[in-house]
């Protein structure tokens, strides 16, 4: 887990989108995915972000898997669990909204990646049920312009800023322009993410910065 010099909150991100693929340490299973938030509790994280599977290991939006994961963390943890709205998940933007208003268990709160179709009534549709929104900005999108003109920009829990540059000679160059790209970014707070190969060059920027930080497959520290 990676964490920066502002320890207020440390968000351990517990799988993203990986799949048994990936390697037999991703945490596919509700059970796993508790097994794994209650070690990074224990190891002081504070905030989770997880990515419900299907028994195929396949990202989803379930009403049900989403209920059995959130149910088997908060058996073991006390501390807010976030979940993926990615449009992998669910590609319609109406099937998405709709699997949303289905869900009976609601997390903490939810990244919604401002690039994607549909991603304004997905964040409306989760500040209405009392959800939090990570507003999830990709680096190589448009979603940084699209952020900045939302009128809901200020509604949002914290901005996640996502270098999707995974290589280390690229990837804080690109962090720089994302950061400009958002500029005040609705006076929100801002974790920068950084990826596989673009997670520690990200992370030290972020650190010089004062920034939280996540990264794909490991954790973010920044500010409540």
């Amino acid at each position: 887990m990676g964490a920066d010099t502002i320890v207020d909150m440390v968000q351990v991100c517990l799988n993203g989108p990986r799949t048994a693929a990936d390697g037999t340490a991703v945490p596919l299973t509700p059970g796993s995915m508790a097994d794994s938030a209650a070690e990074a509790v224990a190891a002081g994280a504070t905030d989770i972000h997880v990515h419900p599977k299907t028994p195929c290991g396949r990202d989803t939006l379930s009403p049900r898997v989403l209920a059995e994961t959130l149910s088997a963390i908060r058996s073991r943890v006390r501390v807010p669990v976030g979940v993926t709205t990615g449009a992998w998940a669910e590609p319609d933007p109406a099937a998405r909204l709709e699997r949303i208003r289905s869900w009976t268990v609601l997390p903490d709160h939810a990244s919604v990646n401002w690039h994607e179709p549909g991603a304004e009534e997905v964040a409306a549709l989760l500040l209405d049920l009392g959800v939090g929104v990570e507003a999830g900005i990709w680096s190589g999108t448009d979603g940084a312009g699209r952020f900045a003109d939302s009128p809901l920009g200020s509604r949002v829990l914290r901005v996640l800023a996502e270098v999707t540059d995974t290589d280390p000679s690229g990837a804080v160059a690109a962090a720089r322009g994302l950061l400009s790209d958002l500029g005040a970014a609705h006076g929100r707070p801002v974790l920068l993410h950084g990826e596989d190969g673009g997670a520690w060059p990200v992370l030290r920027l972020a650190g010089e910065l004062g920034l939280a930080h996540a990264g794909r497959g490991g954790g973010c520290a920044g500010p409540a």
